[in-house]
């Protein structure tokens, strides 16, 4: 395939990830099969025939609303899919290879992880833990990081914001960060290397402000303990300084 197609197909394939996607974060948290039973309206539970299954294509048909019963179709769901097709259109224009298609994969990833932490303040092992492994096994891709900056960075993200937690707890008396975010950001540090960690948690910090910023301009009230979803900041960090490391080279190790 042409080189310059490579980004068209990063998006359609974004789109039927994006599709599965929204599908796991509406039925594990839930305790159902993500792959078991066909898709059905959530208000009615007409089945979905293979033509109302097509992504974005069957939303834009439907005008956003079952067929059978009018109700309308999740807003988030479309939301994810347009984000899974955009994170695989800009992956694979970043590197237009199997690079590129790992990155997908890191997005991809990121994606599920952060709508799961949003929606549920919930980031599961198992995610997490394919989110690690596959950022060391990206290393045989041979491109930056090395390994070794890999595995220094797992083990430093989830080290740091470990003793983070732990100080807070001792120092405030209650839990600061949820379980799964040490993980998280260790294996953000798989893909990204150790000197990277810096730069995702600043980058998960200004967004942190920009949406504190948001509430309090819509004149919602902001509480000192309202629960910001630390895991899904540090995905929005994590996506674009990939591309950066990607495009550039690598950062400087």
């Amino acid at each position: 395939m042409p080189a310059f197609l490579l980004p068209i197909a990063g998006i359609l394939l974004g789109l039927i990830i994006g599709s599965f996607l929204a599908t796991l974060i509406v039925r594990w948290p839930e305790g159902r099969s993500v792959i078991a039973g066909r898709s059905s309206c959530d208000d009615c539970g007409h089945l979905l025939q293979v033509w109302e299954l097509i992504p974005l294509v069957s939303f834009l048909l439907q005008s956003g609303k079952c067929r059978q019963c009018g109700a309308p179709i999740a807003k988030d769901h479309i939301a994810i899919e347009l984000a899974a097709g955009l994170i695989g259109g800009l992956a694979l224009s970043a590197a237009p290879s199997a690079t590129g298609l790992a990155g997908a994969v890191f997005g991809w990833l990121l994606l599920a992880l952060a709508a799961l932490d949003v929606k549920h303040h919930w980031l599961p092992d198992r995610l997490t833990a394919m989110l690690a492994i596959s950022g060391l096994l990206a290393c045989f891709l041979l491109v930056p990081p090395p390994i070794y900056d890999r595995l220094v960075g797992g083990l430093a993200g989830f080290v740091s914001l470990t003793v983070v937690a732990r100080i807070y707890k001792m120092v405030r008396g209650r839990e600061g960060l949820g379980g799964g975010d040490p993980r998280m950001l260790g294996a953000i540090g798989c893909w990204l290397g150790w000197s990277a960690l810096p730069l995702v948690m600043l980058g998960a910090s200004l967004a942190g402000i920009l949406v504190a910023v948001s509430w309090r301009l819509r004149g919602e009230n902001v509480a000192a303990d309202s629960i910001l979803p630390l895991g899904s900041l540090m995905a929005l960090a994590a996506f674009p300084l990939w591309l950066y490391q990607t495009a550039s080279g690598g950062l400087a190790y």
